[in-house]
């Protein structure tokens, strides 16, 4: 008799998975591309405008930048806070951007009093770059020494002429002025001693660019009023508020947050009861906004 045959069990075979397509890491709109705290969607640009305004009625505006404020191409004060294209003019100085980078350098942990001093007294002994880059360490160092740091001042303002003459055979930065912003950053950090702080400054204040520079002041300020995290550094905070703070209100709002920076501590976390029973009268127009974030 036969045998029945055994039916032959099918294979059951995995189905290919259909390809797909790489993800595209998708951008939300609103947050600022690069930005180190992107689910930080603060400083609005309704909130530095209201801060701007508030630090303009309490100090007004700092006259120890409004010679280059009246260089700003978009600022964003006007006519009716007392700013008169006629006034703006008279008595400002010239300067040239290798001028505006070597009061930056002098202007490091001292008094905006004190690194006057110190270039003026440099420009005095030396009228010239060149007479600069040709003298002696020891007199750059002496006639600086009302800056602070005057060794090391000294030695990054030679390194930064002697490297300029190499680079480009004359001592003249105003090529600067052709470049971009990131241009400009990459050709300034080149030099020995020249950070990020530095270079915000040069862009700001002496190439009429769109930048925020974070000192300080400016730091404690930002963490005390919530426009960064809590542990936020210094170098994230300055990518995080140019991403976030609109360019026309730039220039006019970190003078003033500097400006109140050094004025005032009530709104950081340098208090004590001293300066709290000082200002009790006065009291800072930032602790609405240390109070609301």
């Amino acid at each position: 008799m036969q045998k029945p045959r055994k039916r032959k069990q099918p294979e059951y075979r995995q189905r290919p998975q259909p390809r797909t397509k790489p993800s595209i890491p998708s951008i939300s709109l609103g947050k600022p591309p690069n930005d180190p705290y992107p689910t930080h969607p603060r400083p609005t640009p309704e909130e530095c405008r209201a801060v701007r305004d508030d630090l303009l009625a309490f100090h007004g505006f700092p006259q120890e930048f409004a010679k280059y404020r009246r260089q700003q191409p978009n600022s964003s004060l006007d006519q009716a806070n007392g700013f008169l294209k006629s006034e703006l003019l008279d008595g400002d100085a010239k300067e040239t951007v290798l001028d505006g980078l070597v009061k930056t350098v002098l202007s490091q942990n001292t008094t905006e009093v004190n690194s006057e001093r110190a270039f003026e007294s440099l420009k005095s002994a030396f009228p010239t770059w060149e007479d600069v880059l040709a003298a002696e360490s020891k007199c750059i160092e002496n006639s600086i020494r009302s800056g602070g740091l005057a060794p090391t001042k000294a030695s990054c303002i030679k390194n930064i002429l002697s490297c300029l003459l190499e680079k480009k055979g004359k001592l003249c930065l105003e090529y600067l002025r052709d470049l971009s912003v990131d241009e400009i950053k990459a050709e300034l950090s080149q030099f020995k001693g020249i950070g990020p702080k530095t270079v915000a400054c040069v862009l700001m204040f002496h190439l009429q660019q769109d930048d925020f520079p974070v000192d300080t002041h400016v730091f404690e300020i930002a963490k005390a009023i919530s426009w960064v995290p809590a542990v936020a550094d210094r170098n994230k905070t300055y990518l995080h508020l140019n991403k976030w703070i609109p360019n026309e209100l730039k220039f006019d709002l970190n003078c003033l947050l500097y400006t109140h920076g050094k004025l005032c501590r009530r709104c950081t976390k340098k208090v004590d009861k001293q300066q709290t029973k000082e200002s009790q009268d006065n009291p800072c127009p930032l602790l609405k906004y240390c109070n609301n974030s």
